[in-house]
């Protein structure tokens, strides 16, 4: 069944549409983790924020953003936007605005007085200790300032990224198993969690997770919208690549008419270690296989192991990452990462999926935690080549830009330390990660979060100087 390319307009998705058709290039591996040629944007020097003057950031010269959404701004219902900014996706809004969803990844959290849900109820999916969710924050590029921060769903737990849909809706993804079933929190808590959900940019709140896309650590999603296929990153430590085919392609609701849920396999390559042994630009065949049972949690349920859905990947010839995490679609190709996966250390791995020619290759792999930390959240560039948000722990984490020639460069840096000079937020924060990393439609903004102690920045520049 095809998308129905009206439908796919009057659904607000001009952000995925310029996603699907920016990749006309080529993509040249440089995995062995050389910095490659790249024309980056020049040093990084501190520049002050245009909402509050302070040098939040670190910017090639040219380059100016401003903060919104910060933890403690007041949303529309009058509570304050809470903490843990996570993936991301930015929408058309009205009048020439933009429209960020944001997660919130969120566990029960008492010192911070955060343990329910922060949206009203018919905006919330478990009453119960589920203080996880997803904003909504406005942005006009024009006045260069931030609108209203509205709260869309909560009451999940520990939003971590997610993927928009083509038809103009974003998936917001739980990483965690905790639940009523048992799990690995001490929440009382009366829903299962480790769902995926569908999250509109505005009107109705929908608060029912999508079954057919497993109950598992989930991390982030990317769709191919011609087929439909949705594409799922796992965040743990040996976690799969998974595909759900549905039964409806395209259209708001559609992925909760069920499909089919498939891990990625590597014939011929049974055992293969990708972390450590998958070859430098070569392609290797995919296949998939079935996951019969896309709800079970766990493989061992009196041990609560999480496994559920991972085991039967594996058990049926499925092959593991160390820890898949940031995913985009364009031009025909899968990009996702490896947190932790490397050589030479564990410092990151990016792969290409050809889903057309069914095969795999690894596109960089980090040769140091100099060159590049943890790439987590993962963003598509208009103009050619990747953004990847660092989690680099106990580090100063970086933006950096991945060229369709394979060359890596610095984009921005963390350079947060307050001293309550917004909402009484204070302290160093320049070693917390980047995440949400998503470019406006018209490819001028990127707007992207430090996920504490939570700021939201839009930035612009000079981008024709590069390649992102």
């Amino acid at each position: 069944m095809s998308l129905d390319r009206r439908a796919f307009v009057k659904g607000g998705a001009a952000a995925a549409a310029w996603a699907a058709a920016s990749w006309a290039r080529p993509f040249h591996a440089l995995a062995d983790g050389g910095t490659g040629s790249a024309r980056s944007y020049g040093p990084l020097s501190a520049v002050a924020d245009e909402t509050t003057g302070l040098p939040l950031l670190k910017l090639p010269p040219g380059f100016r953003y401003v903060s919104l959404g910060w933890t403690g701004d007041p949303m529309t219902d009058g509570k304050a936007t809470p903490p843990g900014h996570d993936g991301g996706a930015v929408f058309p809004g009205p009048k020439g605005t933009l429209l960020y969803i944001r997660n919130h990844e969120l566990n029960v959290h008492p010192r911070l007085d955060i343990r329910r849900s922060f949206a009203a109820t018919d905006r919330t999916y478990d009453s119960a200790e589920a203080p996880g969710g997803v904003t909504a924050v406005g942005f006009d590029p024009q006045r260069r300032t931030a609108l209203a921060t509205e709260p869309r769903l909560s009451g999940t737990l520990r939003n971590c990224a997610g993927g928009a849909t083509p038809w103009g809706t974003w998936l917001t993804c739980e990483e965690t198993l905790d639940g009523p079933d048992g799990g690995y929190g001490d929440a009382d808590l009366a829903q299962t969690h480790g769902w995926v959900f569908e999250v509109a940019a505005r009107g109705k709140a929908d608060t029912r997770p999508i079954r057919g896309l497993g109950r598992m650590w989930h991390e982030a999603a990317a769709i191919d919208p011609a087929s439909g296929t949705v594409y799922l990153t796992e965040d743990r430590r040996h976690s799969g690549l998974y595909r759900f085919q549905p039964n409806v392609v395209g259209g708001v609701g559609s992925l909760h008419r069920g499909g089919r849920l498939e891990m990625l396999a590597l014939p011929g390559h049974a055992g293969l270690d990708t972390s450590n042994e998958f070859p430098h630009d070569t392609w290797l065949d995919v296949d998939w296989v079935p996951i019969a049972d896309p709800e079970r949690p766990h493989a061992d349920p009196v041990a609560r192991d999480g496994l559920g859905v991972h085991s039967q990947g594996v058990e049926a010839g499925g092959a593991s990452f160390e820890r898949g995490e940031g995913i985009g679609y364009g031009d025909g190709r899968v990009f996702f990462v490896a947190t932790s996966g490397g050589r030479n250390g564990g410092w990151g791995q990016v792969f290409e999926l050809d889903p057309a020619e069914s095969r795999l290759r690894l596109v960089y792999e980090s040769p140091d935690r100099e060159v590049l930390n943890r790439p987590d959240n993962l963003a598509m560039s208009p103009r050619g080549g990747l953004i990847l948000c660092e989690d680099a722990k106990s580090a100063r984490p970086f933006l950096r830009g991945l060229s369709t020639e394979g060359a890596l460069f610095d984009l921005a840096q963390n350079n947060v330390v307050l001293d309550g000079e917004r909402n009484g937020l204070a302290g160093d924060f320049r070693d917390k990660e980047w995440a949400g990393a998503s470019f406006s439609p018209d490819g001028q903004w990127l707007l992207a979060s430090i996920q504490w102690p939570g700021i939201t920045f839009a930035i612009t520049g000079p981008w024709q100087r590069g390649i992102l």
